[in-house]
């Protein structure tokens, strides 16, 4: 699936590498955690956001991950990773996930994250200005249709 500027959901498919299966014969749970880092990261590349946050001398830090596990994955197996941004509120934004086998369609996976905008010279939380708010185009929880 084509990935769209004006689409709130952010699609990125991937195939499970050997290193993230762990002595259970399945998906390590620390790589669900870097997988939505890097989600994020691939995102706010995509909408542009880059530049004007360094240019800010601003970056996201995470204040907190929630992560549900509900099936296991394995080598080999397709995900299709989705990611879109539910709110932006003064310094911080709520981001949610969801990991799908793109074999069966089973959720895998499907976690939230509080980003926080900081300084990046005093580390201390500064406002989300409206150029990087406005990159986002928010899917609010309940009205999901991804």
């Amino acid at each position: 699936m084509a990935n769209s500027r004006d689409d709130p959901v952010f699609h990125y498919t991937f195939t499970i590498p050997p290193e993230a299966i762990d002595e259970n014969g399945h998906v390590n749970n620390v790589r669900y955690v870097q997988w939505m880092q890097d989600m994020a990261v691939r995102h706010y590349d995509f909408l542009g956001g880059i530049p004007p946050m360094r240019s800010l001398g601003a970056t996201w830090v995470v204040r907190s991950h929630h992560i549900e596990y509900l099936a296991p994955a394995f080598e080999g197996d397709w995900i299709e990773a989705r990611t879109w941004v539910v709110n932006v509120h003064q310094v911080r934004s709520l981001r949610r996930y969801e990991f799908l086998r793109k074999g069966d369609g089973v959720l895998l996976a499907r976690g939230d994250t509080e980003w926080v905008l900081v300084d990046t010279v005093t580390g201390r939380p500064r406002a989300i200005p409206e150029t990087i708010a406005s990159l986002f185009h928010l899917l609010p929880d309940g009205k999901d249709d991804h």
